[in-house]
């Protein structure tokens, strides 16, 4: 079993919500998840840590009796206690560490641990393993040499790209076929996706390259194009459909460009700035789940459809 804990804005909330139950298979609440699905923690951009469960128990005492037989070869540890389902003080939180702390044989360096252990009460059972905090490397990638003011945020596009991936990456292939500077690229480059950009803004086109150069990714990945000349297969595609005031599409480019990824991909996740139900379904698409994403009165509309 894993547990990881997350937390997201009330903005974002559904977005997260939709995002760990695509990756995790289990709903959100309360902050903390437990799966029998396995994910690194760095992975989705709301995940906090994440806990390999190696030892549980009833009690406290009984958990601790098992941690005298754990073995760490000489290196040094830390014990961290993560909140679960039932409130602990500061204090109490502090004493649990001690405790587990205690009981497991080596080293305990509270700043610079080779080895960090998670300790959580969940369920009515303690819980203990390996432990895992999230690096949050898309905020890096906030650091882009070029951008548009109206680009997806770092964080959004991961969660976007992790929806259409899904939890098993090997052998996927993703295409994000309106690119523009390349924020999703990223992102999905960064979680070890393969994934290609195509746009038909050469200006666009050159920023993505210059972006992905900046994070040490080749520039091969995104090409000029019509996506409605775009050949080839994918397993998903990321649409964040043109919206701003120079890119403004009639319906009926629109539609052509949703059958045009329908072509292309078994699977789509399109970002709007208005519900399209109507051209979706013309499109020959399912809405299969969706969410949305404010930043004050600017409202995205995540929609996944298969």
């Amino acid at each position: 079993m894993f547990i990881y804990t997350y937390a997201s804005h009330e903005d974002e909330a559904g977005l997260c919500s939709l995002e760990l139950c695509t990756l995790l298979g289990q709903p959100a609440h309360g902050g903390i998840v437990a799966s029998r699905l396995e994910i690194p923690a760095g992975r989705s951009p709301f995940v906090k840590r994440r806990i390999a469960v190696s030892n549980e128990a009833d009690s406290l005492e009984e958990l601790a009796e098992q941690l005298v037989s754990l073995e760490l070869s000489g290196r040094s540890f830390k014990v961290l206690f993560t909140p679960g389902d039932e409130p602990f003080s500061f204090e109490e939180q502090r004493q649990c560490e001690r405790i587990a702390g205690a009981a497991i044989r080596g080293k305990a360096d509270m700043r610079n641990a080779e080895r960090l252990f998670g300790l959580t009460k969940l369920g009515g059972r303690w819980r203990f393993g390996p432990c895992e905090e999230n690096g949050a490397v898309w905020l890096k990638h906030q650091d882009k040499p070029q951008n548009y003011s109206t680009a997806l945020p770092t964080r959004a596009a991961r969660a976007i790209v992790n929806l259409a991936a899904g939890p098993v990456l090997s052998g996927k292939r993703l295409i994000d076929p309106c690119c523009g500077m390349g924020t999703s690229l990223i992102e999905a480059l960064s979680m070890g996706i393969s994934i290609v950009g195509i746009d038909i803004n050469p200006l666009a086109v050159r920023g993505a390259r210059n972006n992905l150069a900046h994070f040490g990714y080749s520039a091969d990945t995104v090409r000029l194009g019509d996506l409605r000349q775009a050949e080839g297969h994918y397993d998903a595609a990321v649409v964040d459909m043109p919206y701003n005031l120079c890119s403004v599409l009639p319906e009926a480019e629109q539609l052509e460009l949703l059958a045009a990824v329908r072509r292309l991909a078994d699977k789509a996740v399109i970002v709007t700035t208005e519900r399209i139900p109507g051209l979706l379904e013309r499109a020959n698409w399912r809405i299969a789940e969706d969410a949305k994403v404010s930043k004050g009165s600017f409202t995205r509309y995540i929609t996944v459809v298969k």
